[in-house]
């Protein structure tokens, strides 16, 4: 059985494809929402869920949240003072036990365990993070077949929900611990996701502990607080704030209160204070809204939609920035906590080729610049070394294969290194490394050997990266895949398979070489200001084929056949 499972940072969420729809699963409670909680006692007993969140201002020390932001990292959490791995859990282990937790609630409600998961991530997500959390799903017993970002699921349950054409519209999604935008567009079955970006370290999660901070002094004026263990007292005011934020969803003003010892410490917190508390972080929502648009051209003028989705975006603070934001109210039609469960399960029928879906395809992007380690010349004869060049850039429409050329620095150098990163830093050192390749090259002058770097990505984060010196035909070639998740050979083969047949550049394209020889021709049978105006537009597409982004070629294509349409018609043969 094929599962969807929204794995959040503060609640998680698994639904099923049945009957040609996508159905929550409720858990032990009746609850479609499994807090991403987990709380182990010392002598091993394991709660997970409610009852786990439940032990956490009790038993702060023995339980452990929010730990997806710390997913792809070394970082890990003792809990109950069990040996496990070095002696802690790091986010793929409490992850898996969230994961195995609701892969029994879906066993429970149908009688059958399921085997394979889509899970989604946050889009800004990197490759550590991704891995990790593909990791988290084989600990729970699931073969994760696909990762989805989080709005492009959501994007789906919104989308499908009549399978019309729609405007691009943008999926505003802030949930308890990460933020993302998706700009997505809807034209005959196809659902394009335009450009992806967002904030891995911003979330309600965040809103509370402003709030805390703003209240605490108000509160303890004598430090009583200090004297309890760090755990103990974050879990308090942890607990105090995230009750007086949803209490300030409908009324003016809240108690923030909690109980030391005999004595109820508490203060009244109004609207406007906690908005004021927040604004730091209203004003970081804007970037990656900015970027997002940027990235695909889009004025905020143009969308149709600002749909809302995660827990987050209840809060009144939150919708207002948004609509001072976009200068207009936003969709709140989807569920903010099950969208994305919803989209996820969409996205497994359609990875099981559900007869219901069948005219529905999905199109994503890659959500981060991917590239290689180059050194350049600084212009007073020394190198500059350890700065990045991207090779696909973010955003870039997925399955895609993009080359760049490289040339050597120093006289006689016999082999070219490419280190392979991910990211958005102008220093390698800011980015994620994926791996190295190296290839031979003939002892020239500097300048005169050159390789061909080609990556090309598909939906599934198989990234492979060929390297051609053309000056001594060697070739080389390495496929970026976590060996932990490394697919079956065939499924490998298939997959690279289908890359093979991007690996051409867009001017080697017969309609491209097709429109481009008759633009040469039509150059050739005019002369004076028509001519002039040919070769600008031969100039042009040009442009657009060498960016290798088929939007842009697609466009330019467009225009030029206009063009020439218009030409050959006032000046026919």
């Amino acid at each position: 059985m094929l599962i969807g499972i929204d794995l959040g940072t503060t609640n998680s969420a698994v639904a099923i494809w049945r009957d040609g729809e996508a159905v929550l699963v409720p858990n032990a409670l009746g609850d479609f929402l499994t807090p991403s909680a987990v709380s182990i006692a010392r002598d091993g007993q394991a709660w997970i869920g409610r009852p786990a969140l439940d032990r956490l201002a009790t038993h702060p020390q023995d339980t452990a949240t929010s730990f997806k932001r710390l997913m792809g990292t070394a970082s890990t959490t003792r809990l109950g003072g069990k040996v496990y791995k070095a002696g802690d859990y790091n986010a793929e282990d409490l992850s898996a036990l969230v994961l195995g937790a609701l892969a029994a609630d879906v066993e429970a409600l149908t009688g059958e365990r399921p085997t394979e998961a889509v899970v989604t991530v946050p889009a800004y997500f990197n490759d550590r993070q991704r891995k990790a959390t593909r990791r988290a799903g084989e600990l729970a017993g699931l073969t994760v077949r696909r990762l989805i970002n989080e709005p492009t699921a959501a994007a789906l349950a919104f989308g499908l929900q009549d399978k019309g054409d729609r405007e691009p519209f943008l999926v505003f999604d802030l949930g308890g611990g990460t933020f993302d935008v998706s700009v997505v567009e809807m034209f005959d079955g196809v659902v394009e996701v335009r450009a992806s970006a967002g904030d891995n370290r911003l979330g309600g999660d965040d809103f509370d502990d402003a709030l805390a901070a703003m209240a605490r002094p108000r509160i303890d004026p004598a430090h009583r607080l200090n004297a309890l263990p760090a755990p103990q007292r974050e879990a308090l005011l942890k607990r105090a704030a995230e009750t007086c934020r949803r209490a300030l969803g409908t009324a003016s003003e809240a108690e923030f209160a909690l109980v030391l010892g005999e004595e109820r410490l508490a203060a009244v917190i109004t609207e406007a204070e906690f908005e004021s508390a927040c604004e730091p972080l209203l004003r970081r929502l804007r970037e990656p809204v900015v970027r997002a648009l940027r990235d695909c051209a889009i004025d905020a003028s143009e969308l149709s939609e600002i749909v809302l989705v995660g827990g987050a975006t209840r809060m009144p603070v939150v919708r207002r920035a948004i609509t001072r934001l976009f200068g207009r109210f936003p969709n709140a039609s989807v569920h903010p906590d099950h969208a994305v469960a919803l989209g996820a399960a969409m996205q497994a029928a359609l990875v099981g080729r559900d007869a219901a879906l069948d005219e529905i395809r999905i199109t994503d992007v890659c959500p981060f610049t991917l590239g290689v380690e180059v050194a350049e010349q600084d212009g007073h004869g020394g190198l500059q070394r350890g700065l990045f060049s991207p090779v696909i850039e973010r955003n870039t429409p997925v399955p895609v294969s993009r080359m760049n050329t490289y040339s050597t620095l120093g006289d006689n150098q016999k082999t070219l290194e490419f280190g392979i990163y991910q990211g958005e830093a102008r220093e390698v050192r800011g980015n994620v490394k994926l791996g190295h390749i190296a290839i031979p090259v003939p002892p020239r002058p500097a300048g005169e050997v050159s390789a061909q770097v080609r990556f090309s990505y598909d939906s599934s984060g198989l990234l492979e990266i060929d390297v051609h010196v053309p000056a001594s035909g060697v070739e080389r070639n390495l496929v970026i895949v976590d060996e932990e998740d490394r697919p079956g050979r065939k499924e490998l083969d298939s997959r690279r398979a289908a890359l093979a047949k991007l690996k051409f550049h867009p001017r080697e394209e017969a309609g491209n070489v097709a429109i481009m020889a008759r633009a040469e021709r039509c150059y050739e049978d005019h002369i004076g200001d028509v001519r002039q105006a040919i070769g600008h537009w031969i100039t042009l597409f040009a442009g657009a084929l060498d960016t290798q982004d088929p939007r842009r070629i697609a466009d330019a294509r467009a225009m030029l056949v206009a063009r020439l349409d218009e030409v050959e018609i006032v000046t026919p043969l």
